[in-house]
């Protein structure tokens, strides 16, 4: 069959990396793709929201399965255009995707059904917000409600912080229409892990643990980012905990999504916190996670295809998910200011040398060619990933590779995977 993915960031080439391994797959485009995903797929120039234009090159192009990266497009309701012209596609309707669309209506859900999660309060009005910040003991979270790039949420140790959160997101508008909601919740303390699982609206399949690190800094300091690395498995989510989560959290998610007259097929990410008195929610997701992606699918050992089909056709628990015993890092190479202003069009080089290292795949972010040369286009430019036989050896491998690459003002944290090494 020929696939289609959608999106053009380092999930996406970790995406067509393990769909091009299938032996079903005849052929593989990537709209609009990156200059890693140009190696392996056909790029096409069709950026990730232009639902019109993706429809009529996936109908013109006899295109079997289209898998949707990111977020927007299954928010504005790609899932549902596709599926009406009899399209077969990968992801959840807007109905569903609006449990990452809207994080209010997400934690109404959660409060509704009785999922566990942080005290929250949304507001319409940054006066309402702040009566509330100034009664209540700090720190607290404060959210954007709507779509914001995985940068809409500020944690805030003061009351004063909070507050500037507040005039930030609804007054100064950065994170623009995401801001016209916020959400303040309490802040919960533990250790993060992000849990993704396959759906097919009934049965969930749970993949392997992986961690996130969201701050800009070593040390998990400064302005939160889309995630500067990954590292799977994490060794904090034992077994126990697994079949906890899975049937106290993402399974009555399901239910919940289908009880609400909003069937869920696709990728449910979690986000949870490990608290001591047990994991809570921290948000849901309707995507992969990027970049918890890429060290996620170098270690699946199962073909991607025909999970993806399952998950479509509702045959989801007659489908195997295997996995590598071996542990994998992805440390992410950002361009200099990430995640705020950064320039663009820089060269890259050491691209060959760091791939032909061994258990080492470099996943391309915010890359273009041009001329027969990599450049820069994008704050994150790229997501180094190794595998080995333990955590210490993907770290060493990885960053490794990561010396081997160089272009004017690279910025990354040296501390990926420290928790799991430590």
């Amino acid at each position: 069959m020929q696939v289609l993915v959608i999106g053009g960031g380092g999930r996406e080439h970790a995406l067509v990396w393990k769909i091009k391994q299938s032996p079903k797959v005849k052929k593989i485009f990537c709209a609009p793709g990156n200059a890693g995903t140009a190696e392996i797929a056909e790029n096409i120039p069709i950026v990730a929201d232009d639902i019109d234009n993706l429809l009529e090159f996936a109908v013109k192009n006899d295109i079997g399965l289209t898998v949707v990266g990111p977020e927007q497009p299954l928010v504005k309701g790609i899932v549902d255009r596709f599926e009406e012209k009899g399209l077969r596609i990968f992801g959840p309707n807007a109905r569903a995707a609006e449990l990452e669309g809207s994080k209010s209506f997400s934690k109404d859900i959660m409060k509704k059904y009785g999922l566990p999660t942080a005290e929250y309060k949304a507001f319409n009005s940054a006066n309402s917000a702040a009566e509330y910040i100034k009664i209540k003991n700090c720190p607290l979270v404060v959210k954007a409600d709507g779509l914001a790039a995985g940068k809409g949420v500020l944690l805030c140790q003061t009351a004063d912080e909070a507050l500037a959160a507040v005039d930030s997101i609804m007054g100064k508008r950065s994170f623009g229409k995401a801001g016209d909601q916020i959400v303040v919740e309490e802040f919960l303390e533990g250790e993060e892990v992000s849990v993704l699982a396959f759906s097919d609206g009934q049965t969930v399949l749970l993949m392997d643990s992986a961690q996130d690190h969201k701050a800009a800094y070593d040390g998990d300091k400064g302005p939160n980012t889309g995630g500067m690395g990954a590292y799977s498995p994490a060794p904090i989510f034992t077994e126990t905990m697994r079949q906890k989560v899975r049937d106290k959290i993402m399974l009555p998610m399901i239910r919940a999504m289908q009880q609400e007259g909003r069937p869920y097929k696709g990728i449910l990410y979690a986000g949870l916190m490990l608290t001591k008195t047990g994991p809570q929610i921290l948000e849901f997701n309707a995507r992969f996670g990027d970049p918890e992606t890429q060290p996620l699918l170098i270690r699946m050992d199962s073909d991607i295809i025909p999970i993806f089909e399952a998950c479509i056709d509702g045959t989801l628990d007659k489908c195997p998910l295997q996995w590598k015993s071996e542990s994998s890092v992805c440390v992410v190479m950002a361009a200099k200011g990430y995640p705020d202003s950064y320039e663009k069009g820089k060269s890259i080089s050491g691209l060959k040398d760091a791939n032909a290292l061994p258990g080492v795949v470099v996943f391309h972010a915010g890359t273009k060619e041009q001329d027969g040369e990599v450049l820069t286009q994008g704050g994150r430019v790229l997501g180094v990933t190794a595998i080995g036989k333990d955590t210490a050896t993907g770290i060493s491998r990885a960053y490794e590779a990561v010396k081997k690459i160089e272009w004017e003002g690279i910025h990354y944290r040296k501390d990926i995977g420290h928790r799991a090494s430590s």
